[in-house]
């Protein structure tokens, strides 16, 4: 009797278990949620782990192509890349340095937009209500609103989408004011099992404070592309805004004819970065990180990125679409 009670508790324990490990975080995408929102799994470690950003089932490295870009990089020894892609199609990826910590630049901008329509979904922040801009949040570098009067007022909606298109340091610090600070927001990417994305200061970081990772930036990606954080209006919203982004000297100038390109671009001066998701003509998905440290606005670092996207766009585009790893 005692023999029998004891292997009833440990199935009972095992099953436990085995629902806890499932399903550990159980994260939402914001408090007080409209919208429901699907659970985050446990972040994997490492590239190699078998679910990428608990979203995208990882295939195998493409090793084809990894040695066509490594070869590429012995004419730019001078450069340090990390780059991470990754084919929805089959979960196949390259990486190098895909985990290594860069800083972000205008990249940033990326996360913070998901952070902002967070807050539209849970109704914190409405896309219609005033942002006034301050004098303590006008910053140089890119953008036009440094050129105007303190005391502007723009919908959030004109404010985000400044900070997407044209990359207004100024209209980002306004979100990031809205949204509660530096703070508030490393938590929402950290929940979000971003491991290496962290705001230290407002913009214009031209120190490169504020940082990032390849892989952290395709890992927010999938989120996005597998539906996760924000409703399916927010998430078309994201989507329009990036693929408005007016900087197409980098990932964009090495896509082929017909394809398009939801992205956000970064450069100050010693380092370019670009993240996006593209969609092939063919019907292929696959989403992109990359950046270069580079000698101070030497554009062979602009054209290293477009050369990489170009060997990975052909790539892609010569492989069979035999989907049977996502649906």
């Amino acid at each position: 009797m005692k023999l029998r009670w004891l292997s009833i508790s440990l199935i009972g324990a095992a099953l436990l278990s085995s629902s806890a490990i499932a399903n550990p975080l159980n994260l939402k995408a914001s408090n007080n949620s409209l919208q429901e929102v699907s659970t985050l799994p446990t972040q994997p470690t490492n590239a190699s782990a078998s679910v990428f950003a608990g979203v995208v089932p990882l295939g195998k490295e493409i090793s084809p192509l990894k040695a066509q870009v490594q070869t590429l990089m012995t004419h730019y020894s001078f450069l340090q890349p990390g780059m991470f892609f990754l084919d929805l199609e089959t979960g196949n990826y390259l990486d190098i340095n895909g985990e290594k910590v860069f800083p972000a630049a205008s990249t940033i901008k990326f996360p913070i937009l998901v952070a902002l329509f967070e807050a539209v979904d849970s109704g914190r922040v409405k896309l219609n209500e005033p942002l006034v801009m301050r004098r303590d949040l006008i910053a140089s570098g890119s953008g036009t609103l440094q050129y105007e009067r303190p005391g502007l007022r723009l919908s959030v909606l004109e404010t985000a989408t400044k900070m997407i298109t044209i990359s207004d340091n100024t209209a980002t610090n306004m979100i990031i004011d809205r949204l509660g600070g530096k703070a508030l927001l490393n938590e929402r990417f950290h929940s979000w099992g971003l491991k290496n994305t962290v705001i230290h200061n407002l913009l214009g970081d031209f120190r490169g404070t504020n940082v990032t990772s390849p892989a952290d930036l395709v890992r927010l990606a999938a989120l996005i592309t597998n539906h996760r954080l924000i409703s399916q209006e927010s998430n078309s919203e994201v989507l329009d805004l990036m693929r408005h982004c007016v900087n197409k000297k980098l990932l964009a100038d090495g896509l082929g004819s017909g394809a398009v390109i939801a992205h956000k671009t970064g450069d100050i001066g010693f380092l370019v970065g670009d993240a996006g998701i593209i969609d092939m003509p063919n019907g292929r998905h696959y989403l992109a990180g990359i950046f270069v440290r580079r000698p101070h606005d030497d554009e062979r670092g602009r054209e290293f990125v477009r050369r990489v996207s170009r060997i990975v766009y052909n790539y892609l585009d010569q492989q069979p679409m035999n989907i049977t790893q996502q649906p």
